[in-house]
C-alpha cells in the first residue's frame, strides 16, 4: 500500500515538501528579513490550510468552526513565546529572528497531517462527512496554523 500512495502522489507534492524543508533549515539561522517577509510563508501556509479545509469538509460547516476555533487556540497558545528573539527596526523595516527548529516542525506537521489527510479521504472519502473525524482533524490543523501565524500578527501590531 505504502508504494502505491507513493506512486500515486504527484510529483508537485515532493517539490512543496523539498521547498518546507529549505525554508525550516534556513529559519534554524539567526537572519534578518523584511517586515513583509515574515508574513509570507505563514500566510501561504494558513492558504491552503483553509484551501484542505474547504475541499475536505467545507468552510461553513461545523469542521469550518473547529478550524476557527483551533487557529484561535494555537495563536494564544504560541502569543508569549512569538515575540522571544525578535526584534523588529521600524526605522529600515527589517526584523532580526533568532534561530529555530519550530518552523520546520510546525511546517513539518502541517504537511504530514495534510498528506495523510489527503491519504485518508482518498481510501475512505465517507469519513469526510464523519463529525468524529472532521472536528478533531479540523482543529488540529487550524491550531498549527495558529501556532504558524502566532509572530506575523505579534508583529503587526507591535
Amino acid at each position: 500500500m505504502l508504494q502505491q500512495i507513493v506512486s500515486h502522489t504527484p510529483s508537485y507534492v515532493w517539490c512543496i515538501l523539498g521547498f518546507l524543508i529549505y525554508r525550516g533549515v534556513a529559519a534554524s539561522r539567526d537572519r534578518s528579513v523584511t517586515l513583509r517577509a515574515v508574513f509570507i510563508l505563514p500566510i501561504v501556509m494558513l492558504v491552503l490550510g483553509l484551501q484542505g479545509l474547504s475541499n475536505g469538509f467545507g468552510l461553513a460547516t461545523p469542521a469550518g468552526a473547529a478550524w476557527l476555533a483551533g487557529l484561535a487556540a494555537g495563536v494564544a497558545m504560541m502569543w508569549h513565546s512569538a515575540g522571544k528573539g525578535v526584534v523588529l527596526e521600524r526605522a529600515t523595516g527589517k526584523v532580526q529572528l533568532r534561530g529555530s527548529w519550530l518552523p520546520m516542525a510546525l511546517m513539518m506537521a502541517i504537511f504530514v497531517g495534510k498528506f495523510a489527510m489527503a491519504v485518508t479521504l482518498a481510501t475512505q472519502p465517507a469519513l469526510s462527512a464523519k463529525l468524529g473525524f472532521a472536528l478533531p482533524a479540523c482543529t488540529v490543523f487550524g491550531a498549527l496554523s495558529g501556532a504558524f501565524m502566532a509572530r506575523p500578527l505579534r508583529l503587526a501590531i507591535a
